[in-house]
């Protein structure tokens, strides 16, 4: 049976827009990860109808828009990320008629639809793949197949590692070995085929012909690897993502692609985006995937991993905003999501790391720039790190002998209400087990209450919305000789010390242990300090953390908290 597709429009935008309708500039985009979010039908698994009956509650936080994990026809060996249809939805998570509805439905509430795209590599089950398997070459071709080394073929194709530990090559039975950077299920495609990237812009047409507002880009830095895929030398080569330079990640040849996906979306009606999941050396590398004719935004990670210490919080911002204003895009901030440990966690657990998560969430959406959301940190929920091992599923964790793979404890099923598990997730159990103790975290534990870590956020966002200091300066926009070059504006490395006005944000005065900054009528202070702190007020206190006290000359900031200020 065919499901005829029509375009469903955006009803209504709820984002303050930048100038030509760029709603992406300063948007904060809530992260929902399909099977944790909502289970509608009693499985145990969270679905696509799930979501759409559950989208009242993200409206009323106050987000843009929302990210759906894949969910895509595909075996599950990877979450969804090992797409076998990348056209057809999974029938664990529903159908297409489904996806249209959910689309639909989210822009009746003013909220704008983002989807995963793959296109790195495909399922084991992907058709391509099987006819590969079956000793097609025109299907090899479409894959990186190598014959091995060694007087029989016996050794790998070089010395590469995946990402999820072990070696990236497995051998098939007639001797030759292919490459999956990820688990042996997900084969890495040869982007070099011309017929991968044909397949890729029809994937993204049927998707924003359904009516999707943009798509988020799995491992957007991998498409592309060295020519003659040389070996590394060394192992731990996980490690170094994201921070030295690798044969098979951040290729300059992945630009080109970018270049053409963005002429893709420009097309269509409605700034239609693209988010590039990318890691790179340096912010300034990052950068290159946000200049003018490529993605409209890159995953921060170096904020996301940044310490709980003041100066390294500074720094990277400064850096961040330094290398995305060069090339007149915005900076992209995030804390958690659905392949790290929660925040809450990351920074000491409890109530110091709750504390600490408060804090770091009224600050990043004090930054310029857009915002990510992961589902439930705005609940204040904690990593699960306690989970069995006979009900992990993150491939990585097999591979490595239970040493790595760690991703299920952020990706336990949230709660909505009730005093046990499952909190009204489904009719029935949750696919991995949720806490006993999480009652007092749910959705409507914490609806009403003014000391609540939910209700912190949509105050917080209530207030971006309504300050006029807040959002995605103008100033961050390049001129045409910017636009033109793609690289660092000429002159970026004499900002001044006060922290480049260029980039939206003037850093002030503070005493050690605590950032101040100010933009345009708003002032943001953070304590990263364990005990309080006294400085003069920099205005009138109008969220905060944690309880500040000030009488108009002088404040006391409470210990790892974040205040905002009017001035």
């Amino acid at each position: 049976m065919t499901h005829e597709l029509t375009a469903v429009p955006l009803a209504s935008a709820s984002s303050n827009t930048g100038a030509g309708g760029a709603w992406w500039r300063d948007a904060v985009i809530y992260q929902v990860y399909v099977r944790s979010f909502a289970d509608s039908d009693g499985d145990g698994v969270g679905d696509l109808r799930g979501v759409r009956e559950r989208l009242p509650h993200l409206a009323r936080l106050g987000v843009d828009a929302v990210w759906l994990t894949p969910f895509y026809l595909s075996p599950q060996a990877d979450g969804g990320y090992d797409v076998a249809d990348y056209r057809a939805v999974d029938p664990l998570f529903g159908d297409l008629a489904d996806a249209e509805d959910l689309v639909r439905a989210a822009h009746g509430l003013g909220l704008r639809v983002i989807v995963d795209v793959v296109p790195n590599h495909t399922s084991e089950r992907h058709p391509w793949f099987r006819d590969a398997l079956a000793g097609d070459p025109q299907a090899r071709a479409r894959y990186l197949f190598r014959p091995g080394r060694g007087a029989e073929g016996e050794l790998p194709p070089n010395d590469w590692e995946s990402v999820f530990g072990g070696p990236a090559w497995t051998r098939v039975a007639d001797g030759q070995w292919y490459l999956h950077l990820f688990a042996p299920q997900q084969p890495d495609l040869d982007w070099e085929h011309p017929q991968v990237p044909a397949e890729f812009a029809s994937v993204l047409r049927f998707w924003l012909d359904l009516g999707v507002d943009g798509f988020r880009v799995d491992v957007a830095h991998g498409m592309v690897k060295a020519p003659g895929l040389p070996d590394i030398g060394h192992g731990a080569q996980a490690t170094l993502i994201g921070t030295e330079p690798l044969p098979f990640f951040d290729q300059d040849g992945v630009h080109a692609i970018h270049r053409s996906w963005r002429r893709l979306l420009d097309s269509y009606p409605g700034a239609r985006i693209g988010v590039a999941e990318a890691w790179a050396p340096t912010s300034e590398r990052l950068a290159r995937y946000v200049r003018p004719d490529e993605l409209h935004q890159a995953f921060n990670f170096r904020f996301l991993n940044c310490p709980w210490d003041t100066g390294a919080l500074r720094a990277v911002i400064d850096e961040s905003l330094a290398a995305t204003s060069a090339v007149g895009a915005p900076t992209t901030w995030v804390l958690s999501n659905h392949d790290v440990v929660r925040h809450v966690t990351r920074y000491g657990g409890g109530e110091r790391g709750l504390a600490r998560a408060r804090a770091a969430a009224l600050l990043m959406l004090a930054l310029p720039g857009s915002a990510y959301v992961y589902q439930g940190e705005e609940l204040g929920l904690p990593e699960v790190l306690d989970l069995p091992d006979d009900v992990r599923q993150d491939p990585a964790f097999r591979r490595t002998a239970g040493q790595e793979g760690l991703r299920d404890g952020c990706r336990v099923p949230i709660p909505w209400s009730g005093r046990r598990p499952p909190y009204d997730f489904g009719p029935a159990g949750s696919w991995l087990p949720q806490p006993d103790d999480w009652a007092g975290l749910s959705v409507a534990a914490q609806t009403g209450d003014p000391h609540s870590t939910l209700e912190l956020y949509r105050a917080a966002l209530e207030l971006r919305r309504a300050l006029p200091g807040l959002g995605a300066p103008e100033a961050g926009r390049p001129g045409p000789a910017r636009e033109a070059a793609g690289d660092r504006a000429e002159g970026d490395a004499d900002r001044a010390e006060d922290g480049a006005a260029d980039t939206g944000i003037r850093w002030l005065p503070a005493p050690e242990g605590v950032l101040l900054f100010s933009r345009p009528g708003f002032a943001c202070t953070l304590n990263g300090r364990p005990v309080p702190v006294e400085l003069p007020a920099p205005g009138r206190p109008v969220l905060s953390s944690a309880p500040v006290a000030a009488d108009g000359r002088t404040a006391v900031l409470p210990a790892d908290s974040c205040t905002w200020w009017a001035i």
